[in-house]
């Protein structure tokens, strides 16, 4: 999962659960997300890279950081 991107669909911020759209296994799924940093706020519709993920503490999901916006 680390080093995969994603696209936000529901804003991630400090303090709740987002949501994040990521391609794997030749399909999309969702998962529950949140800032790496705890503190970066990235709205719907951003793109962003998995930075960890840890299935034993909690399934589903994931620590992301914002891509920037590439013309």
């Amino acid at each position: 999962m680390t080093g995969m991107v994603g696209t936000v669909t529901g804003t991630v911020r400090p303090g709740t659960l987002g949501e994040v759209m990521i391609a794997i296994r030749g399909g999309v799924e969702a998962f529950y997300a949140l800032p790496f940093d705890g503190e970066e706020v990235i709205p719907a519709g951003a793109r962003c890279a998995v930075v960890d993920y840890r299935p034993q503490e909690a399934s589903r999901t994931v620590y992301v950081t914002a891509l920037p916006d590439v013309p």
